[in-house]
């Protein structure tokens, strides 16, 4: 029997670390697909949000960045609304061997929740008003995280992770055609 291919240990690695760690992680597809139960930074709008993080990796991790996307809704400059896709230089761009699943839920994301860049937006409307009308963003992601990320739109999201709606579609092309590589 050989041993497993140094990509595979490192997938094996990075999961069991995400699994040990304080993240609920829902296994979809063996350890290449998944859902990390995600929590809004302290401090921020999204505090006491609960969101679903659908997380592809692809054959080539961690030398290719995961693909990552929200599954149940949510109100921000960098995450399209519609399909839960993040624009993340750090994942998107910068991504390196040197970086595993637990900097995405633990550094990457929080960041990105607490410190959006309205300048490089996937939700226009959100930037928008982040830059012109922060009090009208603030209650409004409030309202998306009352309505949308609560622990009862979290489990009720479980539906949705089986319909066309967290499937491959989610995510971009080319994020799509990276993962089929």
């Amino acid at each position: 029997m050989s041993s497993p291919s140094p990509g595979k240990r490192r997938i094996d690695t990075d999961v069991v670390k995400l699994i040990e760690s304080k993240h609920e992680v829902t296994l979809l597809k063996g350890l290449n697909e998944f859902v990390v139960k995600f929590h809004g930074p302290r401090g921020t709008p999204y505090d006491g949000g609960v969101w679903k993080i659908r997380v592809d990796l692809p054959d080539r991790y961690p030398f290719k960045s995961p693909s990552i996307g929200f599954v149940n809704k949510i109100y921000h400059p960098n995450i399209d609304e519609a399909s839960g896709t993040v624009c993340l230089d750090v994942i998107n761009q910068a991504w390196t061997a040197l970086y595993d699943l637990s900097n995405i839920f633990e550094t990457f994301l929080p960041q990105l929740l607490s410190y959006p860049n309205p300048i490089d937006p996937l939700n226009g409307d959100a930037a928008a008003m982040f830059l012109h009308k922060p009090e009208d963003y603030k209650k409004k992601v409030a309202e998306y995280v009352k309505k949308y990320a609560t622990e009862d739109a979290y489990r009720g999201s479980d539906e949705q992770s089986s319909s066309s709606e967290s499937s491959m579609s989610d995510f971009s092309e080319d994020e799509a055609q990276d993962m089929e590589l």
